[in-house]
């Protein structure tokens, strides 16, 4: 043996045994229990392991395995753009239907038996389209589904896009931009030899093709269309009819010369769906586009509408997503880690894994019922399943990997960063757990972190660390102190002189005109994010109209459903919260308008971000630049300002630096955001 130990020997023999098994399973019995990109996971650590102990392959390691912009004027949507919670599994798919079912058995007494129209899910880029009497008017990006990009003049390239419409109807719609998988290989191989940096996927060339200043660099590049939805329709003097169905909405589509895809399915029940999403999962890689998975509407506009939206997707449809990327790693610790709204959430610590481009070292367990659902331990293998944006989860445990000895996990009943003495309780209805008092310093330093961050407040150049000065100098306790701050104050801060104490001053007095919405979120109220607090303003306009609303109030409200309800009631009924809210308000004007985005100075900016920022969400980072002024692009270019670099940053920093383009820690960003 070479370096090893009587544990590599185990975990040797131990791999070796499941990788037979599913060997067999994979090409005797074609039924694999486990992912391609599992397998390939436990397959090279056992070709590691047999070097490092044995010095050679053995027939198990030998056996084929598996095959594994810038610069736009705005546009704000007519329609708001949605997005489609996904899916990932049949059973999913099944309580999703059943949901479906209750809520309009809820709505509509007499709705007849659910029908679905099934429609491949493509790798591309959302384009909101707009005809007037019939003419192109507009394209525009989905944006934030708000606003978007006026992207028309590249649009206008795109050969399958009529510029007029077969009848002079008014109408607004929605497709997808895509790259087939024959101009992606050679427009990347035309970057090879100019030696640019490469598109990592069809999707991101198509953005970024679709986001070009020069109309005719996106017309080489050979961009596609297919139109999916109808948002708006006027048929004014012709005579199309309004669809009444998903089936009709295509048909009327096609009609008016508008680029529809051939493979879509009227489907009668979740089995012929688990059909539709089978056969294409199988013949994905025939298509000259790449999907990733199919998506689900219901037929009836009728129903659709009754069904309604959450605060982010709709509820009359679903996507239904081909398997995620997966990796398998082993949980080196469990901890409890607790969010400024005093929610408990389990983490798995793991053996870094490079997973979808990035290396992850924690992965979320979401609630106690969860880790008992997985019986998942200390010590235990299991697959890792990450996807995107998407926060990493653990999917399974590999129970013959399990080491000897180990113990369940049990939730403990204190976590030593909430107040007073620790105690957690589960939160009814729902299988999470928090803080039974908010009072720790922990907890009053992450509310008021967030309070002033960009998504809230927005309180120009004070952060954590001032926050963090002004807590240990005792200048403040709570939110409300931070608003009645004097120059005075600042300048018993370490390293704040005149200048610096009266723009801290400044910068406060520049929010003293708050959104409503804005505060709301600021206050870190449970279940309260951006989107519920927009919601809640949009139909109680004053602080006192929230306060008096009861829970059918509340419950109305398509997207605030019970457990949303029950916490704002919580908090109207909290005294501390409510003292806090109404010494708030004394000191700052709350409009139910949105307020303006101040900045500017990032203006013709563009950022890309790649690794993970330490205390700080890309999401808000990037919100950080868009309030600047700047933008956020997804790759590197010549033509990028920065990129900035978190830990376990992908290759795009390698890009970077052979592009002589600037490089940022988290630290520099921040002064740059701040100077």
């Amino acid at each position: 043996m070479k370096n090893s130990t009587p544990e590599d020997q185990s975990r040797l023999e131990q791999l070796r045994e499941l990788i037979a098994y599913h060997q067999h399973k994979y090409h005797a019995e074609d039924a694999p229990e486990i992912s391609d990109e599992a397998y390939d996971a436990l397959l090279h650590e056992l070709i590691d392991l047999e070097e490092r102990v044995e010095g050679k392959k053995s027939r198990v390691s030998q056996a084929v395995g598996a095959a594994g912009s810038e610069a736009f004027s705005k546009v704000r949507h007519t329609v708001p753009q949605w997005s489609f919670d996904n899916v990932f599994t049949h059973e999913e798919l099944t309580e999703w239907a059943n949901r479906l079912e209750r809520v309009l058995d809820k709505a509509d007494a007499n709705s007849t038996e659910l029908t679905f129209v099934a429609e491949q899910k493509f790798d591309g880029l959302k384009l909101v389209l707009e005809y007037h009497q019939g003419k192109l008017y507009r394209a525009a990006t989905r944006g934030d589904g708000e606003v978007g990009e006026d992207v028309t003049h590249t649009a206008r390239t795109i050969e399958s896009l009529p510029l007029t419409l077969l009848q002079p109807v008014d109408l607004i719609c929605v497709g997808e931009v895509w790259l087939s998988k024959k101009n992606f290989a050679k427009l990347n191989q035309e970057r090879a030899n100019d030696e640019e940096p490469l598109f990592a996927n069809p999707r991101n060339a198509a953005a970024g093709s679709l986001r070009q200043l020069d109309p005719e660099i996106a017309r080489r590049r050979g961009l596609s269309l297919y139109v999916y939805d109808i948002d708006a329709f006027s048929p004014l003097e012709t005579k199309c009819q309004v669809p009444q169905t998903q089936t009709e909405e295509l048909a009327l589509l096609k009609k008016l010369g508008l680029p529809v895809n051939e493979y879509n399915r009227l489907c009668q029940n979740v089995t012929e769906l688990q059909a539709y999403y089978e056969h294409w999962g199988k013949k994905r890689e025939t298509l000259p586009y790449g999907i990733d998975g199919v998506v689900i509407k219901l037929n009836e506009v009728r129903l659709q509408k009754l069904a309604g939206y959450t605060a982010k997707s709709p509820r009359f449809g679903i996507a239904y997503k081909f398997p995620a990327v997966e990796t398998t790693t082993v949980v080196k610790a469990i901890e409890l880690q607790v969010g400024r709204t005093g929610v408990v959430t389990p983490v798995a610590h793991l053996r870094p894994v490079l997973v979808d481009g990035s290396t992850v070292a924690r992965a979320t367990l979401h609630n106690e019922d969860q880790i008992k659902r997985l019986d998942v331990r200390v010590g235990d293998t299991v697959i890792l399943r990450k996807a995107g944006d998407v926060i990493p989860e653990v999917v399974s445990v590999l129970l013959p990997l399990r080491p000897e000895g180990s113990k369940a996990y049990r939730f403990p009943k204190r976590v030593a960063l909430c107040g007073g003495a620790g105690e957690i309780m589960r939160v009814p209805g729902t299988a999470a757990y928090r803080c039974v008092s908010m009072q720790s310093d922990f907890l009053r330093r992450q509310r008021l972190y967030y309070f002033v961050s960009k998504t809230a407040l927005n309180i120009d150049g004070i952060g954590p660390k001032i926050i963090d000065a002004l807590l240990d100098e005792k200048l403040i306790k709570t939110a409300d102190d931070l608003v009645t701050l004097k120059k005075e104050d600042f300048l018993k801060l370490p390293g704040f002189k005149e200048k610096s104490s009266q723009n801290a001053v400044a910068a406060i007095d520049q929010v003293r005109q708050v959104s409503f919405a804005r505060l709301l979120v600021g206050l870190s109220i449970d279940q309260v994010g951006e989107e519920t607090a927009r919601l809640l303003v949009k139909y109680f306009k004053t602080p006192t109209d929230l306060l008096t609303a009861d829970a059918a109030a509340l419950e109305a409200i398509h997207g605030i459903g019970e457990v949303v309800a029950r916490a704002v009631l919580d908090w109207q009924n909290n005294k501390e919260e409510q003292a806090l809210f109404k010494r708030l308000l004394s000191h700052l004007e709350v409009s139910s308008e949105p307020t303006a985005v101040r900045g500017g100075k990032l203006t013709g900016q563009s950022f890309v971000f790649t690794g993970t920022l330490a205390d700080l969400a890309r999401s808000e980072a990037e919100e950080m630049v868009r309030q600047a002024g700047g933008s956020v692009v997804s790759s590197v270019s010549r033509k990028t300002s920065y990129v900035v670099v978190g830990e376990d940053p992908g290759s795009k920093a390698d890009q970077a630096e052979k592009l002589g383009v600037p490089v940022l820690d988290k630290t520099a960003f921040l002064a740059l955001i701040a100077s």
